[in-house]
C-alpha cells in the first residue's frame, strides 16, 4: 500500500515586498550595500545620513534601477529630531542601525571628547533610533526586525580599540535586552558582527602594510572583507528566513573569533 506523501517544506522567502526599511549611515560603505540589498529584495528603502548629497545620489541610482528608495537627511545623534522623524512617518518593518564611528588609539591616549564621540553615536544614538522606531511599530501593531551593525570587536578585544570595543560590547548587551522587551510585540532584534570591511572610512588604515598584515593574519579566509560580504546577512535577518532568531549576533568575520 502506498504511503501518503509528506508535503515538502517550503523555504521561507528572502523577498521583502510590501515592507518598509530604514538604513542609517546609508550614504557609503556598509550602509549603501545594505540599502541596495533591501531594495533589490523588494523593500521600500529610506536612506538616512547627515550628508544629503550622498544619500540623494544613492537613492536616485536605486530608483533608476527600478527600486523604491528615498533619501532623508537626519542627524541620528539629535534625539529630538529622531523622535520627530519617526513620528511623522509610517512605521518601518526593518531598521538597520548602521551609523557609527571609531577613534582608534591606545587607551591612555583616549580623551573625554573621543569617548563621547564614539559612545554617543555607536551606543546612545543607536538606542534612541531603535526606541523611536519601535514606539511607532508598537503603536500600529507593526511586526518586524531590528538589525544593529555591531562588530567582531563586540565579541573580542583589540589593540587601540578600547572605545570601539566598549561601544560594540554595549550594543550587544542592548540588543539582547531589546529582544526580550520586544518579542511579545512581534519585533525581533539582532546584530551583525563583521570583521574589518574595506570602506571609504577604513581604506586609509590598510595603506599601512604592517596593519594590513596584522589583520590578514587574523582573518582565516585570507582577505579583507568588502560590503557585499554583509548583504546576505542583512537580507537574512530582515525577513522571514530568520523568524526564530532574536537577541543574538550573526558573526561575519572570516574566522577571526574562531580561535
Amino acid at each position: 500500500m502506498t504511503q501518503p506523501s509528506t508535503p515538502l517544506p517550503a523555504t521561507p522567502s528572502f523577498r521583502l515586498d510590501g515592507r518598509r526599511a530604514l538604513v542609517t549611515g546609508a550614504g557609503r560603505g556598509i550602509g549603501l550595500a545594505a540599502a541596495a540589498a533591501l531594495a533589490e529584495a523588494g523593500a521600500e528603502v529610506t536612506l538616512v545620513a547627515r550628508t544629503q548629497p550622498e544619500i540623494e545620489a544613492v537613492a536616485a541610482q536605486l530608483r533608476q534601477a527600478g527600486y523604491r528608495a528615498e533619501a532623508a537627511p537626519l542627524d541620528v545623534s539629535d534625539t529630538e529630531a529622531v523622535r520627530a522623524f519617526f513620528a511623522a512617518r509610517e512605521p518601518f518593518h526593518v531598521l538597520l542601525n548602521n551609523a557609527g564611528t571609531n577613534r582608534p588609539k591606545p587607551m591612555w591616549e583616549a580623551s573625554e571628547d573621543d569617548f563621547d564621540a564614539v559612545m554617543d553615536l555607536n551606543v546612545k544614538a543607536a538606542f534612541f533610533v531603535a526606541q523611536a522606531c519601535v514606539e511607532r511599530m508598537m503603536a500600529t501593531g507593526t511586526k518586524g526586525s531590528l538589525i544593529h551593525m555591531g562588530s567582531q570587536m563586540g565579541h573580542v578585544g583589540g589593540p587601540n580599540r578600547s572605545l570601539y570595543c566598549a561601544s560594540k560590547w554595549a550594543l550587544e548587551g542592548m540588543n539582547k535586552a531589546f529582544a526580550l522587551d520586544l518579542a511579545p510585540h512581534g519585533i525581533r532584534s539582532n546584530t551583525i558582527a563583521p570583521t574589518f570591511i574595506e570602506t571609504p572610512l577604513t581604506k586609509p588604515f590598510f595603506e599601512d602594510p604592517a596593519f594590513k598584515a596584522s589583520v590578514l593574519e587574523k582573518i582565516k579566509i585570507g582577505r579583507i572583507g568588502v560590503p557585499e560580504d554583509l548583504m546576505g546577512a542583512v537580507l537574512f535577518l530582515a525577513g522571514d528566513a530568520s523568524a526564530m532568531m532574536t537577541g543574538t549576533s550573526l558573526v561575519v568575520d572570516g574566522g577571526w573569533t574562531a580561535e
